[in-house]
């Protein structure tokens, strides 16, 4: 057995495995992945963290504009109510009229900008005569008498309730003929708007006439006191120089507040003692924020009621202002 002993010490350590030896990195090597892995973290905190800061400030900003917004509104909303307390206070020397003319005030920091227009200054789609929108087709439309027969024969072809054309007008046929997948309403217009889908208004001819014609007077005529040039040159043998020399009379009669003269070729096309408002209320704030509102209103002698609103809206800015000729101050005056 001694001498089996060498022999078998031999045998064991060739039979047994050797060890696998284990490499380790440097310190230094493992302080260095540490470090990149500090940094990459570091990273995706930051555009966690500014993602974050950007979303609370966008939403921030959005809360503010949405204040803003609420405050223009509430701001044209009253000067809403207090030019219609101004124009229902009795005819004294400083009481406002619906003339158009522009009063503005500040309020809070805020500029508010107010005009009132007689709306029954306008041709009513529903109510003129023929005469009256023919007139307008030719005077401001700048149609000749042919074309503005057939737009006046669709434009009464649309309000009537009959199916019956006209010699010029425009029923269903007519406008399945003209591939249009609408036909005439047979009611009374709802707004001035619908009046671009009468049979053969073009674009041009809307933005032409559209200012002159309104659908809440209900009156046949026009008040030839308030009336612009365009609506005062459809009254029939009015005018380019009749007219212009009738509004320079009206405007020194305003201005001296003595009472507006008779215009003659509005003679059996006026309006009854009736008055709607057309009220536009410009609300900017000191941040830039504007909001516009435009009302009509109509004035009833009801004591319960004394007031009834036919159109409550928001408005859009106009493109240009307003002549400086055509506007009052009363930069002093705060609304209370």
């Amino acid at each position: 057995m001694g001498r089996c002993a060498p022999a078998l010490r031999v045998a064991v350590t060739m039979t047994t495995p050797t060890k696998r030896r284990i490499q380790r990195r440097p310190p230094s090597a493992q302080r260095g992945i540490a470090l990149v892995l500090a940094l990459w973290l570091t990273v995706l905190l930051t555009v966690i963290a500014s993602g974050f800061a950007f979303s609370m400030r966008s939403e921030a900003i959005a809360a503010r504009n949405a204040i803003s917004l609420a405050q223009a509104r509430a701001i044209a909303d009253g000067a809403v109510e207090r030019t219609l307390y101004e124009l229902s206070r009795p005819r004294l020397p400083d009481a406002w009229a619906p003339d158009g003319r522009q009063h503005k005030w500040t309020y809070d920091g805020a500029q508010i900008f107010v005009t009132a227009v007689d709306e029954t200054s306008k041709i009513d789609l529903n109510s003129a005569n023929e005469v009256l929108l023919k007139g307008l087709m030719m005077q401001v439309g700048e149609l000749d008498p042919e074309a503005a027969s057939r737009i006046v024969d669709a434009i009464l072809d649309w309000r009537d309730a009959d199916d019956l054309r006209r010699p010029n007008g425009a029923e269903q046929a007519d406008y399945r003929a003209a591939n249009l997948k609408y036909g005439p309403g047979n009611a009374p217009f709802e707004s001035v708007g619908e009046f671009g889908r009468v049979l053969g208004v073009t674009p041009e001819l809307f933005d032409r006439v559209s200012r002159s014609l309104t659908v809440y007077s209900r009156q046949a005529g026009i008040n030839p006191s308030t009336a612009p040039r365009e609506v005062l040159l459809a009254l029939p043998n009015a005018t380019p120089e009749m007219v212009d020399r009738y509004l320079v009379t009206r405007t020194d009669a305003l201005d001296a507040r003595l009472p507006v003269p008779f215009f003659p070729p509005a003679q059996g096309f006026g309006v009854g003692a009736v008055a709607v408002w057309r009220i536009r209320a410009e609300a900017s704030l000191p941040d830039g924020v504007t909001f516009i509102r435009e009302a009509v209103v109509r004035p009833v002698a009801d004591v319960r009621r004394p007031l009834i609103v036919l159109a409550w809206q928001d408005g859009a800015r106009a493109s240009a202002a307003p002549p400086d000729a055509a506007s009052t101050t009363n930069a002093e005056t705060h609304a209370r």
